[in-house]
C-alpha cells in the first residue's frame, strides 16, 4: 500500500457489512488466507487506539469479521489505509488554556449491525482542544428504537466520563 493512491473518506456512502460477505466455498476461503487481513486490522486498530479517533467506527466494524474475512472487508480495510495515507499530517493537539474543562459527545446508530441488528455507540471527549478519550462499539443489546439506542449510548458515555 506505499504506492496506492490516497483515500477521501473511510467508508463510502451505503457500504453495508455482514456476514453474507464472508467467503462461503473453499477456494473463497484459500483466497482470502493469502490475504494479510487480521494483521492489518490488527495495526488499524493500534492506531485507532493510540491516535486516530477518526477510524474507531470502521475499525471496529471490520474486526468483527477477523475470524473470517471475505474481499469486500479485504477492500475496506484498504479504503482505510488509502485514507491514512492521506490524512498522515493529521494529529492530536492540545492547546494551552487556563479553564480545563472536558466536553463530551455521543452518539449511535439504530440497528447498525447488519446480522445482530445490534446498534453501534461511539463517544469522544475532548480536554484543551483535543481527544483524551474514545470509543465505538457495538452495543450488547438490542435496542428497541433509536431513542433507545441514544440512551444506552448516553448512559455509557456518561459514567466513562464520571
Amino acid at each position: 500500500m506505499h504506492e496506492c493512491k490516497s483515500g477521501d473518506t473511510l467508508v463510502a456512502k451505503g457500504d453495508k457489512f455482514s456476514l453474507n460477505q464472508c467467503p462461503k466455498g473453499n477456494l473463497e476461503i484459500e483466497e482470502m488466507q493469502q490475504i494479510p487481513y487480521a494483521s492489518t486490522v490488527g495495526s488499524l486498530m493500534y492506531a485507532q487506539v493510540c491516535t486516530r479517533p477518526d477510524i474507531a467506527y470502521i475499525v471496529g466494524v471490520l474486526s468483527r469479521y477477523l475470524s473470517n474475512p471475505g474481499m469486500d472487508h479485504w477492500k475496506a480495510a484498504k479504503r482505510v489505509m488509502r485514507y491514512l495515507k492521506r490524512t498522515r499530517g493529521y494529529m492530536l493537539t492540545y492547546r494551552r488554556s487556563d479553564q480545563l474543562e472536558i466536553t463530551g459527545f455521543f452518539d449511535s446508530d439504530f440497528a447498525g449491525c447488519q446480522d445482530s441488528l445490534k446498534s453501534t455507540s461511539g463517544y469522544i471527549f475532548i480536554l484543551a482542544g483535543g481527544a483524551v478519550s474514545w470509543r465505538s462499539v457495538k452495543q450488547t443489546l438490542i435496542a428497541s428504537s433509536t431513542m433507545a439506542a441514544e440512551f444506552v449510548t448516553c448512559y455509557e458515555a456518561s459514567n466513562h466520563g464520571i
